[in-house]
């Protein structure tokens, strides 16, 4: 007696519908969770809400697999196990979204629609679990695996992208482990089999919902992060560095030239009549004009370089490692590829810092004071202080 009290109370414990009402759940929840930060996230974090409607759709799922042999087969198997193909795709389409990396629709679909066509066949014309197991097994075990191939090709060094990696490598290792075994051991004649293997698969899979979900949330606010840094760091028109920005990195700069017996250089840049263009032209004219004339002085800048907008139309270049006569050449190259570039020519103040006693104020008082002598002497002109 003992031992059958002991032999139900584990098949109660191992209750196949429990896992699947449990992950479907699990799966409900993260679904609102990554829903209600997609509302608060910016625009250009994309994806989420694809994320959320792939775990909407293993709740679901979940739910009606649960009802296998109340509702008839066409609800509590056919519909939960299309779900099962799609769902993971649609989790992988939105990640394709969030690096923006270009989906590959066709031959997915061509995969699910051939695998949804042979799983009804062995569900209606000759009914076989084990099959539709494995067919199961096998799209999903491919989807994962390419979920994870494509987080390892764009998100591999940060935390979040390694975690989100081993969560899906391992639930595409379960499936094709599942895929393996599939015919080893009984199978049964649905999804509610009690046998301990298929018990197992379940749990892992209820457990993977909820690794990969939480993997997510790390993905997107990992990226949000980045995108507020960067708003915090970068003007918003031209994408150049903000004036608090510079300022920042002029002061670290100018310490260890300071610190190290090093000398660094300033441009100030002031777009000539720039005004005019934005009276006669309109503000998006003006717009236009600096975004491009941003992207043009990018160009002729080294890679350690740094360039900020400090307000309007003037802009601040910093030139690590460089001498007063490197930045004035520099300068007069920026100045020659303005004028011959079409649009509004440019004056340019530039200095470099001094052995000792010197100060970010300093510094740009000097270039400020260049900048207005180029202005004064007529335009389109560099001066050095």
């Amino acid at each position: 007696m003992a031992a059958t009290a002991l032999k139900r109370a584990e098949e109660t414990a191992m209750d196949p519908k429990t896992i699947m009402l449990l992950s479907g759940a699990l799966g409900a929840v993260m679904a609102v969770v990554l829903y209600l930060l997609k509302r608060s996230y910016p625009p250009t974090i994309r994806g989420v809400e694809l994320w959320s409607l792939s775990l909407a759709m293993s709740f679901v799922a979940g739910v009606l697999f649960a009802t296998t042999g109340v509702l008839p087969t066409p609800l509590s198997t056919t519909l939960p196990s299309l779900m099962t193909f799609l769902g993971p795709y649609i989790s992988l389409v939105g990640t394709q979204r969030f690096f923006n990396a270009a989906p590959r629709h066709l031959p997915w679909l061509g995969l699910i629609a051939a695998a949804a066509s042979t799983s009804m066949w062995f569900t209606y014309g000759q009914p076989d679990y084990g099959v539709r197991l494995q067919l199961s097994s096998a799209v999903v075990g491919a989807v994962c695996l390419s979920h994870a191939w494509l987080l390892w090709q764009h998100s591999r060094k940060t935390l979040a992208g390694r975690i989100a990696i081993g969560v899906l490598a391992s639930a595409g290792a379960v499936q094709v482990m599942r895929f393996a075994t599939a015919r080893l051991y009984p199978a049964g004649e649905n999804v509610m089999n009690t046998s301990a293997q298929n018990v197992a698969y379940l749990a892992a899979f209820a457990f993977a919902i909820v690794l990969i979900s939480i993997s997510q949330v790390l993905l997107a606010t990992d990226r949000l992060r980045g995108e507020l840094q960067r708003a915090a760091t970068h003007d918003s028109l031209t994408d150049a560095y903000t004036r608090r920005y510079m300022k920042e990195a002029l002061q670290r700069e100018l310490s260890r030239c300071l610190r190290h017996n090093r000398q660094m250089a300033l441009l100030l840049i002031d777009i000539d009549h720039f005004k005019k263009i934005n009276d006669s032209l309109g503000h998006q004219e003006g717009d236009r004009v600096l975004t491009e004339f941003v992207t043009s002085i990018k160009a002729l800048l080294r890679g350690a370089d740094l360039l900020g907008r400090f307000g309007g139309e003037e802009f601040v270049v910093l030139l690590p490692e460089t001498t007063l006569a490197v930045a004035n050449a520099v300068a007069e190259r920026v100045r020659a590829a303005m004028s011959s570039w079409g649009g509004p020519t440019v004056s340019i103040g530039v200095t470099a810092s001094r052995a000792s006693g010197d100060s970010v104020d300093a510094l740009l008082a000097r270039a400020d004071a260049a900048m207005y002598r180029a202005k004064s002497k007529g335009r389109n002109r560099v001066e050095t202080a």
